[in-house]
């Protein structure tokens, strides 16, 4: 049993919904939905966990009632079709009774996961009403972050959930640009275009971070970004990497959001094994480490429970990132992986967590200047 079990540690799990890969497992059934996500709470809690990130705009839509926004198709298998209830005001309400932290996890960009037809989204999509905003890549849809108005509306969306619902923070994971999304032809990937691409992320994160902050300050705003920023051989400030790189392949320039400070915390999915040569777990954790030095910015590690392999040493990665007190927690994804207790997850946690811990917000106005 660990003996510096931290009574200060965020223990976080991401709770999926598109494809319905967490929750619900159920559609069109109010009763059947609450006492799926009641039971996951009560299984976080009795591994006392401290935060849930649930993804209320899996794709261009809603688990919570907007005026802007289709209810999600995965409440009832049709976009626009209201499932009768407010899954996130329910949410909120049975997670804050256990003293879980709720936070709202968004996609900003992704319209639908397979298709290109507009026709098939609801009515009130602003996709189908705005064609103009809309890219397709690989089969599939996503608005233009080069486009003002996308911005706009993308930190109006936020500021729509700020103002109407009791939420502890707002969770934007890795999906930016597609992952390789093409350059012109002829263009360079630190060149004009590429600079542009990276220009308007950073911009939509800026004002997305303004929206939160001018609404509700104490609400946490986070991101969590593939693990590797650059490779070294890339930048001589990167990580001894060799492997994709998130600055390049989804024009996302996390570094300028910790030193510009429009971001509370960063949690990089270091989704490796300590010993794997490409990316390995220590070495890049401390480049992290290195990241937030001198910064108001909290350093959590997003971790992949769903590879077996990984799951198998979570305790020893767990340990790993004890010894250092920048790293405040971990987020897990995913949820169904503690439920089928993938590579003995469980018993692991038991032992780490085996203390009660409150989260690092709760000292979010010392940690701000």
């Amino acid at each position: 049993m660990d003996s510096n079990c931290k009574s200060v540690e965020l223990r976080g799990v991401w709770v999926a919904t598109v494809y319905g890969i967490d929750w619900p497992k159920t559609k069109n059934n109010i009763d059947e939905q609450k006492k799926e996500f009641i039971k996951i709470l009560e299984t976080l809690k009795g591994l006392n966990f401290n935060a849930v990130f649930v993804q209320i705009r899996p794709a261009g839509d809603a688990l919570y009632k907007s005026k802007i926004n289709p209810w999600s198709e995965y409440l009832t298998g049709t976009q626009g079709v209201n499932p009768g209830y407010d899954p996130l005001e329910f949410m909120i309400e049975e997670s804050h009774k256990r003293n879980i932290e709720f936070h709202a996890w968004i996609n900003p960009y992704r319209i639908n996961t397979q298709g290109t037809d507009l026709n098939k989204l609801a009515n009130n999509n602003i996709a189908k009403l705005k064609p103009d905003w809309v890219l397709s890549y690989e089969n599939a849809l996503f608005f233009n972050p080069e486009n003002p108005e996308v911005i706009k509306y993308i930190a109006t969306t936020v500021y729509e959930i700020v103002k109407n619902y009791c939420i502890d923070g707002i969770h934007l994971d890795d999906y930016f640009y597609p992952y390789n999304y093409p350059l012109p032809k002829g263009e360079d990937r630190d060149g004009e275009v590429a600079n542009s691409r990276r220009e308007a992320v950073t911009n939509m994160i800026r004002l997305v971070h303004k929206a939160i902050k001018s609404t509700n300050w104490c609400v946490q705003f986070g991101v969590s970004p593939f693990g590797v920023w650059k490779n070294k051989t890339s930048d001589i400030k990167g990580s001894d990497t060799k492997n994709l790189e998130s600055y390049y392949d989804a024009y996302t320039d996390t570094i300028t959001w910790i030193n510009d400070g429009i971001i509370d915390y960063v949690a990089p999915q270091i989704y490796w094994t300590i010993e794997n040569k490409n990316s390995p777990y220590e070495p890049l954790l401390n480049w992290w480490i290195d990241a937030v030095e001198d910064t108001d910015v909290r350093l959590y590690v997003g971790q992949n429970i769903g590879n077996v392999e990984i799951a198998k040493q979570i305790a020893k990665e767990i340990e790993i990132n004890r010894t250092y007190d920048e790293v405040e927690g971990s987020i897990f994804f995913s949820m169904t992986n503690i439920e089928e207790n993938t590579g003995g997850v469980v018993e692991q946690f038991k032992d780490v967590y085996y203390c009660r811990a409150i989260t690092p917000s709760k000292y979010f106005n010392k940690y701000r200047k």
